[in-house]
């Protein structure tokens, strides 16, 4: 029997858990990581799990301040923590679609509350009713909270990962003051050439916070996500510019940047939306086998509980979804006027949210968090909303396109928000009950964690919105509003190349306008479908290059040189103890790997939400009229010069990340003999009988 079969605290022991002071730092906490996750998400399209830096966190907050710190309140407080990241994953998908569409000119913060509280409890309800049977009888692995699991354990006898997280925090921070407060540097770097007819486009945003995504998701992912900027940037933009010429603009990079987005970005958009579809398809017999499990009655009355078998009585669970959906329907007709189409769409809900909670803690369960198809069910259920509110909106009751579109993204938001939190939950109860936490008690933190959460979010992205603006679409449309009002020469136009990119709300945006305005590039749509088809065949992850395609090269290259530093550092720790890579690993070069990788990931984790704490610090900045470089006269430095700044900023992640490493070698010969080996074997790939 494993260790891990045993909960780490007994449970006839009963430690201190959910107090006052793990209540408080799990609050703050959760306001930070969900802050930071929503620009993270906005910026790059993806989002990391908070649970392990906020484990870290929250041992250094607690123990710095008070010496009977119990495992268990830490537990508590990474999971009020990572519930608010979770949740903001849901919103930041899905609710600035609505300035994708037009709908709203600004966030509203009242319906982005609703949608978030609404859509966050239903979900925790629902797998909270599947927790003992998810976790309990059926045991599924949920990585990401096995490794939570083991991060709190290592804090509790001795862990030396504290020190690092802080020192990666305070580093990311001071980046992004450079960068993007005082912008000493340049926050990226393009230039194109033109050569026989068309261009050659190069180009990388400066972040330390996406190169430290490359590192989280690895070599492998991050190649796919750079495939699709190749194929978006180095194929199909020049292309197409040759074939039909290039759109006017002041430079060679601005032409290729317009070409992008006025075309190639759609071939993204289609290969998103048949890889979403394909994902849960090939994901049909999982996701069957997980509904029919979350239907299985579990007659419990009168069974001896012990203290780590209690959850929140079932009879208060159901009643607080019914309480939920009752208030859903109310939004509903309180938003749309209709009571026909809210009633609809409340029991839609109802069903869809149940169905997506189910799928997504179990899948959670089997191939973990990150690797849950949460897109792929927006998309999915995007799809059903739109027949949906067509059916009962547009034949029934006659109502505009404007009325239809936003009921439809009402709809799909709530859902959205409550599959993105049920695969947190999940992996947060199996941390707490390897840990031996109380069900009731860490369920109870949950809802702690999405009321904050809910709360933050709103107020988050309207403040990204007015200091950056949420996706180019939504800029230019701003930029109009403000030239009729005050002319081309306004000093308060933004700079739509400096929006965040938000892609999965651009695509369901698209997705929309296209369903009931026709608005949609659909050659270069159904040339992406085609493209998907292709990828599929090739037993590619097409979500992943499909993301590549939409977002700009210039987002896809620093992820890809983070998961080039990952390969580097996991393949120094084989030399470092096998003193080859020519075959098979020993165990303890395993090991050393696994340090070096988990070390890295902690680091990145501190470097994300240090620059994209900053990121928000400095909206708050803007939005007041404040501007660093303009108070202190700032002059930026050279592009030459920015790019060695960063590279500055780079080895110090590596040297961190590293510092597990056994000792006897040279960092730099290891990383020239791990590329040297890695070239090769990528060279002799193409060569036929070659070993």
């Amino acid at each position: 029997m494993s260790e891990l079969d045993n909960p780490y605290i007994p449970a006839d022991q009963q430690p201190l858990e959910l107090t006052l002071r793990a209540i408080i730092v799990g609050i703050v906490l959760g306001v930070l990581m969900t802050a930071a996750n929503a620009y993270l998400g906005l910026y790059a399209g993806m989002t990391v799990s908070a649970s392990i830096p906020a484990a870290v966190m929250s041992m250094l907050i607690l123990r710095s301040m008070f010496k009977d710190v119990s495992i268990l309140e830490n537990n508590a407080v990474q999971t009020m923590a990572s519930a608010g990241e979770s949740l903001a994953a849901g919103v930041i998908f899905t609710v600035p679609a609505m300035l994708v569409i037009g709908i709203w000119v600004e966030i509203q913060w009242f319906p982005t509350l609703a949608i978030a509280l609404l859509g966050g409890l239903l979900g925790t309800m629902f797998t909270i009713a599947l927790r003992r049977l998810f976790i309990v009888e059926e045991a599924l692995p949920y990585p990401e909270g096995v490794a939570c699991r083991e991060v709190l354990v290592a804090g509790e006898e001795g862990g030396t990962g504290a020190l690092a997280i802080v020192y990666a925090l305070g580093i990311g921070a001071l980046y992004g003051l450079m960068v993007k407060g005082f912008k000493i540097t340049h926050d990226k770097t393009t230039t194109a050439i033109e050569i026989f007819k068309t261009r050659i486009f190069a180009g990388m945003d400066l972040s330390i916070a996406l190169l430290a995504v490359g590192f989280i998701v690895g070599i492998r992912i991050a190649s796919y996500i750079f495939l699709g900027g190749i194929i978006g940037f180095v194929v199909l933009v020049p292309l197409v510019g040759f074939l039909n010429g290039w759109p006017q603009s002041g430079s060679l990079a601005g032409g290729f940047d317009s070409l992008w987005y006025e075309q190639i970005r759609y071939v993204g958009v289609g290969a998103m939306v048949v890889g979403g579809v394909y994902t849960l398809w090939s994901m049909r017999k999982t996701i069957i086998t997980g509904l029919k499990k979350s239907f299985v009655q579990n007659d419990l009355e009168g069974e001896f509980h012990l203290r780590t078998e209690k959850d929140l009585p079932m009879k208060w669970v159901t009643m607080v979804c019914g309480i939920l959906v009752i208030l859903t329907f109310f939004f509903y007709w309180y938003i749309t006027g209709s009571l026909v189409l809210s009633l609809a769409g409340a029991l839609f809900l109802a069903l869809v949210s149940f169905f997506f909670a189910a799928v997504a803690g179990y899948i959670a369960g089997v191939v973990g968090s990150s690797n849950s198809p949460v897109s792929g069910m927006t998309i999915a259920t995007l799809l059903f909303t739109v027949g949906l509110v067509w059916i009962v909106g547009s034949y029934f009751l006659g109502l505009g396109q404007q009325d239809l579109m936003y009921a439809t993204l009402l709809i799909a938001a709530v859902v959205a928000s409550s599959a993105a939190i049920a695969g947190d939950v999940m992996q947060d109860l199996k941390t707490g009950h390897m840990v031996g936490a109380t069900p009731w008690r860490q369920q109870i933190a949950e809802i702690i964690g999405v009321v904050t959460g809910a709360f933050v979010i709103g107020p988050t992205i309207s403040l990204l919105h007015d200091a950056f603006q949420i996706t180019s679409t939504a800029c230019i449309a701003t930029n109009e509003r403000i030239t009729a009002a005050e002319g081309i020469d306004s000093p308060n136009l933004y700079e739509c190349s400096n929006a965040l990119y938000a892609p999965q709300a651009e695509l369901i945006g698209a997705i929309i306008k296209g369903a009931f305005v026709g608005d949609m590039n659909l050659p270069m749509v159904f040339l992406g479908a085609a493209l998907a088809c292709v990828l599929i065949r090739l037993a590619m992850p097409v979500m992943s290059v499909a993301i590549g395609i939409y977002l700009p090269l210039t987002l896809s290259a620093p992820i890809m040189l983070g998961g080039i530093l990952s390969s580097l550092a996991i393949g120094s720790a084989y030399l470092r103890v096998d003193g080859t890579l020519d075959r098979k690993p020993s165990n303890e070069a395993k090991k050393a790997a696994h340090d070096v990788e988990s070390r890295g990931v902690l680091i990145g984790a501190g470097f994300i939400a240090g620059e994209s704490i900053l990121g928000v610090f400095v909206a708050i900045l803007i939005v007041l009229g404040i501007k660093l470089e303009k108070e202190f006269g700032i002059t930026k430095l050279p592009p030459s010069l920015s790019l060695l700044f960063f590279a500055w900023f780079i080895g110090v992640f590596m040297w961190l990340a590293t510092r597990t490493l056994p000792n006897g070698r040279n960092l730099l010969r290891d990383i020239a003999a791990t590329a040297s080996h890695a070239l090769k074997k990528f060279v002799r790939s193409f060569i036929p009988n070659s070993k």
